[in-house]
C-alpha cells in the first residue's frame, strides 16, 4: 500500500499560539485507500484549524490544535478520491466562522459549511453565511468542549435559520439522549447527528441505549453520520500500519444504522481528528472502513453520494 509523500504534513499552530499538551497531530502520509470511493463522494464531516496567524483561535477555546489549512484539506480530499466536503466549524474557533467560510469559498463550489452562531447574529449575517455556502449550524452538548448550551437560545436560532432551509447538526453523548431528545424533537428543522450519537460500543447493539437512539432517529426528521469509529472504539485495533479489520467493535453499530436508515446516513473523515488522545488514524484506512459498514454497492452509493448530495446540493445531481 503506497503512501502520499507529496501531501503537506502537519505543523504547530502559527501565530502567537502553543499547542495543547499531548495534542496529537493528524497523520502525515496517509495510505492510498484500497476501496475506491464512488465518483461524487462527499466527506460530510471535516474541519479546518486556522492557520492561527491568519485566523486566530478563540480566546474561550478548550484546546489549541496544530494548524490544518484548507489547502491541506483539499489535498487530502483529492488523495482519498472524494469529490466534495462539508466543513464543520471547529470549537477552537468559537463563533468566528471566518476560517470555515474562507475554506468553503475557496472550494469552487465543492464545499458546504456548518457554522456556529450566537443568538445575537443578525439576519444580514445569516444571509451572508448562506450566500457563502453555509447550510446549517452545530449545537454541541459535549461538556468537555463547550460551556452549557441554553436550550432557549438554541431553539430561537433554529427558528431563525428554518426559512433558509438549513439544518441543525447535534453532537451529544449517548447517555444524554434521554434528557435531550424531547428538546431535539421540538426543533422545527431537520437534524443531523454526529458520530451515531456516540454509542457505548461495549454495550450490545440491540441493547436499550442504542435502541433508544434508533427509535429517536426513526420518529424524527434525522440524518445520521456514520463517522468516527476511531473515536468510538473501545477494543478495536487502530487504523494504522495497514490494519484491514480496524475498529471491529464499532462495525455492528454502523452497519445497523446504514441498513435501517439507508436514505438518511452520511459519511465523513473527521479530519484533522481533534482531541484524539490514544492514536491518530491513517485516513486512507478510514476510507477502507466504509465497505465494512455499508456492505453493498447500493448502500455505499447512498451513504457516500446520493444522501449528502440531496442534503447539501439539492437538485444538482452528480
Amino acid at each position: 500500500m503506497s503512501t502520499a509523500s507529496t501531501l503537506p504534513g502537519p505543523s504547530g499552530p502559527s501565530g502567537p499560539f502553543t499547542k495543547s499538551p499531548g495534542w496529537l497531530d493528524w497523520y502525515a502520509g496517509p495510505s492510498t485507500p484500497t476501496f475506491a470511493l464512488p465518483a461524487g463522494t462527499v466527506d460530510t464531516h471535516c474541519h479546518v484549524f486556522g492557520p492561527g496567524a491568519e485566523f486566530p483561535y478563540a480566546p474561550e477555546r478548550k484546546y489549541t490544535p496544530c494548524d490544518a489549512s484548507k489547502d491541506q484539506l483539499f489535498a487530502l480530499r483529492d488523495h482519498l478520491g472524494s469529490s466534495r466536503n462539508v466543513i464543520v466549524q471547529a470549537t477552537c474557533h468559537g463563533a468566528d466562522n471566518s476560517a470555515m467560510v474562507d475554506a468553503v469559498r475557496a472550494s469552487g463550489g465543492r464545499a458546504r459549511g456548518i457554522a456556529t452562531v450566537r443568538p445575537g447574529i443578525t439576519d444580514a449575517e445569516l444571509a451572508e453565511l448562506d450566500a457563502a455556502g453555509v447550510r446549517g449550524v452545530r449545537f454541541n452538548f459535549l461538556k468537555r468542549l463547550v460551556d452549557a448550551a441554553p436550550k432557549e437560545d438554541l431553539a430561537a436560532i433554529a427558528a431563525r435559520i428554518a426559512p433558509l432551509g438549513w439544518h441543525v447538526v447535534i453532537y451529544f453523548e449517548s447517555t444524554d439522549l434521554e434528557e435531550l431528545e424531547g428538546f431535539f424533537a421540538s426543533l422545527p428543522i431537520p437534524l443531523v447527528v454526529d458520530h451515531m450519537g456516540r454509542p457505548d460500543v461495549t454495550q450490545p447493539v440491540d441493547g436499550p441505549e442504542f435502541t433508544r437512539f434508533l427509535r429517536f432517529v426513526d420518529r424524527n426528521d434525522v440524518w445520521v453520520k456514520v463517522t468516527c469509529p476511531e473515536r468510538l472504539t473501545a477494543t478495536g485495533r487502530p487504523a494504522l500500519d495497514g490494519e484491514r479489520e480496524a475498529y471491529s467493535d464499532v462495525v455492528p453499530f454502523a452497519r445497523r444504522v446504514v441498513e435501517k436508515f439507508p436514505d438518511s446516513v452520511l459519511w465523513g473523515t473527521d479530519w484533522p481528528h481533534p482531541n484524539l488522545t490514544g492514536h491518530m488514524p491513517d485516513d486512507g484506512l478510514l476510507v477502507d472502513y466504509v465497505p465494512r459498514a455499508a456492505v453493498t454497492s447500493q448502500l455505499r452509493h447512498k451513504l457516500l453520494v446520493d444522501n449528502p448530495m440531496r442534503l447539501y446540493w439539492p437538485g444538482e445531481g452528480v
